[in-house]
């Protein structure tokens, strides 16, 4: 089945090329070309963010009157494969991609206009404070407790894996509300409008892949304004599960792939095969690179199915599919650039990951970035819901339970 985007998106297509081939600075440009995780280096993502904003294109699948910029489905498509073609960072997700369409959808008119301005211009970040030492991938077993006092709640618990929870101004959070209430349902959702009140603490974990982007976040008789709450007191489950649609939402993850593939190609003509010459003459390596692409190929007509209007975007299985597939395939493909890296990317380069470091990396570009995203891509499959309770989703729903 052949799927091909409408021929007068062309001159879309181009306005978008244009702008993204000027607007980006030298910085936001190095920092895409060294970005090992999903989450891009922080200080010129925000600026690239900014850039975007006065554009009107920061927020691109937000309705019109809320900043967005009423575009199609095949046009953001168009933007983030356009995007990544010119290996950018990709803007953060927590704000523009998860509480802030939460806050569209299910928030009140004061929580609106009290945070959407901020979240659209880059000017807050916000953490997310879900996971705790002994409740990831369920969630519901979260212990982290809030109590009623006045017009507050009353903080004790912590929260672990918060991303760049050090850097951010605010945050959105589960407590529990009610211990005797069947887990889920004793679960309240809070939007904080500060990460320093008194009695909450942050404190950074550095990662695998030597970078501290991970927090732990400590809370101990933190006073914060109920105000903050979305939805009812114990009904924050059900507003979790309507962020994570979004959480697990994505676009043109294909394109992202192939980037890496053409950085792979790229080394592998440089790179000696164990059985002598370039390693990109290598049968062997042949034969595995084309079953990569191959499976960027499948994974991306799955992409192209979804924004053309095909039923498969609208099966309720399709945000489990779609996290399931570009995880995996994120996972193969750092396998693939570590295997062709080899010996040379062993070592962190620390210090030449630093936008504006000016220091040289050893090796080729793929060298310097292939260790820390392999370790990175690890966690893909664990995040917005493990693959295993991702494919247990994906099974009742077609059975209907």
């Amino acid at each position: 089945m052949e799927i091909d985007l409408d021929p007068n998106l062309e001159a879309f297509r181009e306005e978008v090329a244009t702008f993204l081939d000027a607007a980006p600075t030298g910085a936001i440009r190095e920092a895409g070309l060294k970005t090992t995780s999903v989450f891009a280096p922080f200080d010129e993502v925000m600026a690239w963010q900014k850039i975007l904003h006065r554009q009107g294109w920061a927020a691109l699948d937000w309705p019109v009157e809320h900043g967005g910029t009423g575009w199609s489905i095949a046009q953001r498509y168009i933007f983030a494969e356009e995007h990544s073609k010119r290996n950018l960072p990709p803007l953060l997700p927590n704000a523009l991609k998860m509480v802030g369409p939460l806050l569209i959808d299910l928030g009140t008119e004061e929580q609106k206009r009290k945070y959407l301005p901020g979240i659209l211009a880059g000017e807050d970040y916000w953490a997310q404070g879900y996971s705790e030492p002994n409740a990831g991938s369920d969630l519901a077993s979260l212990s982290c407790s809030a109590v009623a006092d006045g017009d507050d709640y009353i903080i004790n618990g912590s929260k672990i894996w918060t991303t760049l929870a050090h850097r951010a101004n605010r945050m959105f959070m589960l407590v529990r509300t009610d211990r005797t209430a069947k887990k889920q349902e004793g679960i309240t959702f809070l939007l904080l409008d500060r990460v320093d009140y008194s009695g909450m603490s942050i404190r950074s974990i550095i990662g695998l892949d030597g970078f501290p982007e991970q927090c732990e976040v400590f809370f101990d008789n933190a006073r914060v304004p109920q105000s903050g709450r979305v939805g009812a007191e114990n009904d924050g489950w059900s507003v979790a599960k309507h962020l994570l649609k979004h959480e697990r939402g994505g676009s043109a993850h294909s394109s992202t792939a192939r980037r890496y593939i053409e950085l792979i190609r790229e080394a592998a003509c440089t790179s000696q095969s164990p059985f002598g010459g370039a390693l990109t003459h290598d049968p062997v390596f042949q034969r595995d690179i084309g079953a990569l692409e191959a499976e960027i190929e499948s994974y991306q007509h799955f992409e192209k199915l979804a924004i053309s209007g095909h039923a498969i975007g609208g099966d309720p299985a399709f945000p489990s599919m779609s996290k399931v597939m570009s995880s995996e395939l994120t996972q193969r493909v750092s396998v693939m650039m570590r295997r062709v890296a080899g010996l040379e990317a062993l070592s962190l380069q620390l210090d030449a990951l630093l936008v504006g470091a000016k220091i040289e990396p050893f090796g080729t570009c793929l060298d310097l970035v292939s260790m820390p995203y392999y370790l990175n891509s690890r966690a893909t499959t664990i995040y917005a819901g493990t693959n295993e309770v991702q494919r247990d989703l994906i099974a009742r729903t077609l059975v209907g339970h």
